[in-house]
């Protein structure tokens, strides 16, 4: 049942869906969830993947039912363009934070392009991170920078991610101020802290680092060319326009593999029966119906695909 505000109970119920959002900064995701739930009225939606509020970018919000994929969604590979600035460490691992350490300008400009590079290769691939003490990880029930924001001291463990892509795109290097920018493309798994990347990019070179900018460019198959931004879709609500929601059917074919059950097996999964595997890998599968209804989420468990969320 959609738990929707009395003060648009009036409206039309939006369909099940995703909506795909330009994240201003300055916003935090939270902030942009509360802003889509007056949109398109309804208080079911949900973000697939925090941003930061320093950070721009794909935000993918799911409406009514498409809730319900968000927590698979976030499985994916997404990509960054980012900016690190080399000689200086902060709080927080980013430029919102206050600068705890400043290396002497000698030091970064005995910073060499092959070393940039190196440190660069060493945080690519199958590596282990340390995410920023000011992450939203929870340190017995209580976020990380909720307890550095006490005054506690926070050491987190590392967790294993994988860095598919850390390109280096353009050096930087400002003669008075001693220090050095560099412009960034990242792909990477779930989980990866790209201010950690900065982090400890900074701290490999001997100089200290932290991350400047951000911008998100890719979730998944979702990229900034089907991104709105917030500005756009307000305009829109502004003007009486329905705010476009990428359907659950279209939005679960592009993000998963895709199952076409037939008759028989869309009413198994219907009643949350299993189906016969079909060698389609690890992770989710989108399951339709012959006439190309989205039925389920399942995951394949030896010969038999067994259903991780049904949707009808």
């Amino acid at each position: 049942m959609s738990r929707r505000p009395k003060a648009y109970a009036d409206r039309p119920v939006p369909p099940d869906g995703l909506v795909i959002v330009d994240k201003p900064g300055g916003w935090t995701s939270h902030d942009v969830v509360g802003k889509m739930r007056r949109l398109v009225g309804t208080r079911r939606v949900g973000h697939a993947g925090t941003l930061d509020p320093m950070a721009t970018g794909v935000l993918v919000l799911g409406v009514e039912r498409a809730t319900r994929l968000l927590g698979h969604l976030t499985l994916t590979r997404k990509e960054y363009e980012a900016t690190i600035r080399l000689g200086q460490r902060t709080v927080t691992d980013d430029a919102e934070g206050e600068v705890t350490e400043q290396a002497p300008a000698e030091r970064v400009g005995a910073v060499t392009d092959a070393g940039i590079a190196a440190g660069i290769a060493a945080l690519t691939g199958e590596i282990m991170q340390v995410p920023s003490a000011v992450s939203a990880i929870k340190v017995d029930g209580v976020r990380s920078y909720a307890r550095v924001r006490s005054g506690d001291e926070v050491k987190l463990q590392p967790r294993p991610i994988t860095v598919y892509e850390f390109e280096l795109r353009e050096t930087r290097r400002p003669a008075a101020e001693g220090l050095i920018d560099l412009d960034v493309r990242v792909a990477c798994s779930s989980g990866t802290y790209i201010r950690a990347l900065a982090r400890d990019l900074g701290e490999g070179l001997g100089v200290g680092g932290h991350l400047t900018a951000l911008r998100r460019t890719r979730v998944g198959p979702y990229t900034l060319a089907e991104a709105e931004s917030l500005t756009d879709l307000m305009a829109r609500f502004e003007a009486g326009e329905t705010i476009p929601v990428l359907p659950i059917a279209e939005a679960a074919g592009a993000a998963f593999p895709r199952y076409d059950a037939d008759e028989e097996q869309a009413k198994a999964i219907a009643h949350g029966g299993p189906l016969p595997a079909r060698g389609l890998g690890p992770g989710p599968i989108a399951v339709f119906a012959p006439d190309g209804a989205f039925l389920a989420l399942v995951e394949e468990q030896g010969r038999r695909c067994k259903p991780i969320a049904v949707f009808v």
